[in-house]
């Protein structure tokens, strides 16, 4: 294992911004379109107190139709209000994340009911370990920046889940975690949690270590009730927000990727005019993530290369509005990690990193359109983040790059094996794969020609059982969390 451990690091939060599958232009049409979206065809709101905040701000409602209207100029105010630099901490200082601009972080996400099990290789239902174990995970993949509690808690009552899960998350990583609340009272929960293990409220508000990824908006532009209730709580609170909005092309926005978009994004700016409206200055992150519906199935489709097309292009419009931006990558079909979601999953990794997405969850370890997860695809993807992470970094120029002096003292030799030149970057000019097989054929026969899925079923059998599911919680901390909170045990 030492070679997977001590590997080096493809460092995160590298600028992309080499991908952009919309010209400017066309970001400013889709921009103006969602304008018009709001003012002329409106939202529907199902919150009273939604409605009073969004009128009092100076929106208009229709007496008969009862939807809300948003003038350009409330958009441009809650725009000019909202943070364009939002920071999300980890426990440790080495994991924090700052989204700004076309830096690009790539984590785990999802709510997968089922999850193949290491040890029999049989999918099963989903519990409260489960999270736990893929945090104890995450927490050594260096190239996995950030936990999003990856599937549900079907073990869990349905009024203990959101504190349940994010203690699980929070006991195994120190990696900024993300997770759901799904009611007002969640969020106060999960604050007084917060503010547990960093010793009081106002610690944790300073550097809060994990945020809220909040689900108000049904599209087609649509605000429910609970949802909506439960962001004006989330914002209210101070934690950071992802706003999630997830349309399915053909299905609940329409079949073309620019309408998707134009949708899309007239929902978030709603959101983004709510939340200021709320609380200026509230730390909220342009959530879209765009999918499409297959339409012989009536499913969720999430491996398609317009996928990756549609979510580098939400990264394009939340930076056109200088907001930082939350959207996916990394879904795929296939049901066992296999070659259909590697290619799929490169695909859409690829153009979100390369088109600098600030917060890419769903990046590691889903399978079967977010139904399923699996420790051993979470360590495959830990080397395609790796290795996409390293194609955003780019190639350096410099005068020790482009090495004029090497070239002519090294032309005599006819080579550049012995040169100290290349002893100092063989490291950290190349990405050293850590399952990837370079062996000659005749030594990896001899080695007993394993395959890539087994050999990362090892290394999660391995890392699950180096740390002895230790938390990182201390104990004395651990001790009031059970005194105050309904939370499960995380033993076998």
């Amino acid at each position: 294992m030492s070679d997977y451990f001590h590997a080096r690091d493809e460092s995160k939060g590298f600028f992309g911004g080499q991908y952009q599958p919309l010209r400017l232009d066309q970001i400013g049409r889709i921009h103006e379109t969602s304008l018009r979206i709001l003012e002329e065809v409106g939202i529907r709101v199902e919150s009273e107190e939604a409605r009073t905040i969004l009128l009092k701000a100076g929106a208009s409602r229709d007496p008969e139709s009862g939807r809300i209207f948003i003038r350009p100029r409330i958009v441009e105010k809650a725009l000019y209000s909202a943070p364009s630099i939002i920071r999300l901490y980890g426990r440790k200082e080495e994991h924090t994340i700052i989204a700004e601009g076309s830096r690009t972080y790539l984590g785990t996400g999802g709510a997968a009911l089922n999850v193949i099990d290491l040890d029999t290789g049989n999918c099963r239902r989903t519990r409260l370990k489960d999270i736990a174990d893929f945090a104890r995970i995450v927490e050594v993949l260096p190239n996995v920046h950030f936990f999003v509690r990856p599937c549900a808690a079907q073990d869990v009552p349905a009024e203990n889940l959101a504190v349940n899960e994010f203690y699980a998350s929070l006991a195994y990583t120190t990696k900024h975690v993300l997770g759901s609340a799904y009611n007002p009272k969640s969020v106060e929960r999960l604050l007084e949690l917060g503010s547990l293990l960093a010793g009081s409220r106002e610690n944790f508000l300073s550097r809060p270590f994990f945020s809220l990824i909040v689900a108000c908006i049904n599209s087609p532009l649509s605000f429910d009730a609970t949802g909506t209730d439960t962001l004006i709580s989330a914002v209210r609170s101070g934690i950071p927000v992802m706003l999630s909005s997830a349309p399915m092309a053909g299905s609940t926005s329409p079949i073309t990727l620019a309408g998707t978009l134009v949708q899309l994004h007239a929902e978030e700016l709603a959101g983004l005019v709510f939340t200021q409206m709320v609380k200026a200055g509230a730390q909220v992150l342009y959530g879209g993530i765009p999918s499409m519906a297959d339409l012989h199935y009536l499913t969720y489709v999430g491996g398609g290369v317009e996928f990756g097309m549609m979510n580098a292009a939400i990264a394009q419009l939340s930076h056109y509005i200088n907001i930082p931006n939350y959207n996916s990558a990394g879904i795929t079909e296939a049901k066992i990690p296999d070659i259909q979601a590697v290619y799929e999953k490169c695909f859409a990794i690829l153009q979100c990193a390369l088109s600098g997405s600030n917060i890419v969850h769903h990046a590691a370890g889903i399978l079967e359109s977010l139904l399923t997860i699996s420790p051993e695809q979470l360590i495959i993807d830990n080397e395609i983040i790796g290795m996409a992470m390293r194609a955003v970094r780019g190639i350096e120029i410099s005068e020790d790059t482009l090495a004029f002096d090497v070239i002519r003292d090294s032309v005599a030799e006819g080579n550049f094996l012995g040169s100290e030149h290349t002893a100092e970057f063989m490291r950290s000019e190349y990405l050293l794969p850590t399952l990837a097989d370079r062996k000659l054929r005749k030594e990896w026969e001899e080695m007993g020609m394993e395959d890539i899925r087994t050999k990362a079923r090892n290394k999660a059998l391995s890392i699950l059982n180096q740390d002895n599911g230790v938390s990182v919680i201390p104990k004395r901390i651990h001790q009031k969390i059970l005194k105050r909170f309904p939370v499960q045990s995380l033993g076998k």
